[in-house]
């Protein structure tokens, strides 16, 4: 497995993961998973109660942090909600090896400050590749059906036929 010595996270993987009980495949892809104090609000104060809230909160190796210099999170905000902004903007500042990030606008922002990213999805093809779960399709499925994952269904079925399944 590869070894990432930072990664960023947003809110969207770590919570969709945690609905479907599988947050702790990023633990073992990734280990330490630092969260801008943006995206630890989201997940654990407006998001408490929510499914997967308290996982979270309790997950000892996802670290929040500050952002120690604030030029770029109020320039990318304006096209960004604060999570996905002040994660891309502590990416930039830690030059983080990986973001996770599932929004496509999010995505396209981390493209252009060339940040290696990967989302929900990615992270369960890994996580298949290093048979730590044996199917992608029942955890997509969960994603669609418990958290209300939107993917394409052009996505769906490519992901599928790559994975064999």
């Amino acid at each position: 497995m590869m070894k990432y010595k930072c990664v960023i996270s947003n809110s969207s993987p770590l919570m969709n993961l945690a609905i479907i009980g599988q947050l702790d495949l990023v633990k073992t892809l990734f280990g330490r998973v630092l969260v801008p104090q943006e995206v630890w609000h989201e997940l654990t104060v407006a998001g408490k109660g929510k499914p997967g809230s308290t996982l979270i909160r309790q997950a000892e190796w996802i670290e929040r942090v500050e952002l120690e210099h604030h030029t770029l999170y109020p320039l990318l905000r304006k096209d960004l909600d604060d999570g996905e902004a002040a994660a891309i903007a502590l990416a930039v500042e830690k030059q983080a090896d990986l973001i996770l990030l599932d929004e496509t606008d999010a995505r396209n922002v981390a493209e252009l400050y060339r940040i290696p990213k990967t989302g929900v999805i990615g992270i369960l093809t890994r996580a298949k590749q290093h048979h730590l779960i044996q199917e992608v399709k029942p955890l997509v499925d969960a994603l669609k059906t418990q958290a209300n994952f939107w993917i394409q269904p052009r996505l769906y079925d490519a992901i599928l036929k790559k994975e064999g399944e």
